[in-house]
């Protein structure tokens, strides 16, 4: 590989290619205006925008999911720098090719022109081939931009991150994939219902490539000019299903299936996940909702119920799809057949009444932290009494403020775990009011 073999950006397509690109391809733009998310790096004024508007650029790491720009932004970013463009494959090539590619690179240089190296999934190199390109980054004989699907500090190495500015790419909303698919339609002289764009959107999970490539496939078939429901099912190999992702549909599934774990009905809550999954939903909105489940309805019936919710939420964002759809089907029979309780819901909803309709009063003195002599003085600390020098860590002292004295919140519902919980709340309202707390000797 030559860098000065490596064809201009803008060099017109070959008349003897007839073979057309892939509608992905072609709908890459050419103006940093046409690039569609992402805005919280490339809005204006954010840094990478004002980066490249100043020319002022430096080698960087885009960090995101598959399908949401990363190579369109570094071709884009050569274009309006006027670098080279040199694109590499972390999975074709080794420090052979990285070497000559350097060399190139010093030289062209010392010609006054400055060279964009970009790698995909760098992540994909090993430390060697990362180390190859250091010195290169550290005498400005290259801008490096890095593009990866996992973690940078676990997969690029620190010396390379240290010299580069890590940006994090999000995943495309449906509305921004909708109005990306809007414009591949004028590209294919096709058109489409609102609701098949929106339909093809959700199934993509924020990854424009594949919007485009089931556009592209469902147009093959088109009839009359417009895309069919049929084509856009074959195409996704799935059956389209009624299904509004900002509209009632939405809200009335997500609604069986919590309505369905809190009635422990594991069989209901499983049959209405799947309905979600099939037609495209956000894993990570599911994941919410079902941590949500975990302590609005379970709470401490079962304190587990939490540990699981949040380790399904991690799954699903660790694995993705297919794999982590697993895991929100487990937590949805866990839930289910957990025992449940409100019981904390319940406490602190009276507790924030309490807080709207009573009057602030002020932190009794013996908690307040004494952190000077003069609030000392003033008798901040007064009257605290430390639990840990009392038998049982447990101390009379009253922690509401008067007009609260007594008041109780949480009432356990004595169902699962909360039956010790009642009784362990039980014996320490006993010893708070019995004669017995007695200080440790030291």
């Amino acid at each position: 590989m030559s860098l000065f073999d490596a064809a201009p950006l803008d060099r017109p397509p070959d008349d003897k290619d007839k073979v057309p690109r892939p509608l992905a391809e072609r709908m890459r733009p050419e103006r940093l205006e046409d690039f569609v998310g992402q805005e919280h790096i490339l809005g204006p004024g954010k840094p990478l925008r004002v980066q490249i508007e100043r020319d002022q650029l430096q080698s960087l790491i885009l960090w995101g999911p598959p399908g949401v720009g990363k190579t369109t932004l570094a071709r884009l970013i050569a274009r309006m720098t006027r670098c080279q463009f040199v694109p590499f494959s972390a999975v074709l090539s080794g420090i052979k090719e990285i070497k000559a590619v350097m060399a190139d690179a010093e030289r062209a240089r010392r010609m006054g022109l400055r060279t964009l190296v970009f790698v995909d999934e760098i992540h994909r190199f090993n430390k060697a081939q990362q180390d190859a390109f250091l010195p290169y980054v550290e005498r400005g004989d290259i801008i490096l931009i890095g593009a990866t699907t996992e973690n940078p500090s676990f997969e690029v190495i620190s010396a390379l991150l240290s010299r580069s500015r890590v940006y994090a790419l999000r995943a495309l909303t449906v509305e921004e994939i909708i109005t990306l698919l809007g414009r591949a339609l004028k590209v294919l002289n096709l058109t489409a219902s609102h609701e098949l764009l929106e339909q093809i959107a959700i199934y993509s999970s924020g990854d424009a490539r594949t919007a485009y490539n089931i556009l592209e496939l469902s147009g093959t078939v088109a009839r009359d000019g417009a895309i069919q429901p049929e084509a856009v099912e074959n195409a996704m190999q799935r059956k389209t299903l009624l299904y509004d992702k900002a509209g009632e549909e939405h809200f009335n599934l997500i609604s069986a299936l919590h309505k369905s774990v809190r009635s422990s009905d594991a069989d209901a809550a499983l049959y209405w996940l799947a309905r979600m999954l099939e037609a495209g939903e956000d894993r990570l909105y599911i994941a919410r909702r079902l941590v949500r489940m975990a302590i609005e309805d379970i709470g401490l019936a079962d304190p587990r119920a939490l540990e699981q919710a949040i380790a399904a939420q991690q799954t699903v964002h660790f694995l993705g799809v297919p794999e982590g759809d697993q895991a929100l089907a487990q937590l949805a029979i866990y839930l289910s057949v957990a025992p449940k309780s409100d019981a904390a819901y319940r406490a602190l909803n009276k507790a924030m009444e309490t807080v709207a309709n009573t009057t602030a009063e002020p932190v009794p003195m013996q908690l307040r932290n004494a952190s000077t002599g003069l609030m000392k003085a003033w008798g901040y600390g007064t009257g605290y009494q430390h639990a840990h020098q009392f038998e049982d860590a447990m101390s009379d002292m009253e922690c509401l403020p008067e007009n609260l004295r007594g008041t109780v919140f949480y009432e356990p519902s004595g169902r699962g775990a909360e039956q010790r919980i009642a009784e362990r709340l039980s014996e320490i309202k006993e010893r708070r009011k019995g004669p017995g707390t007695q200080i440790r000797p030291k």
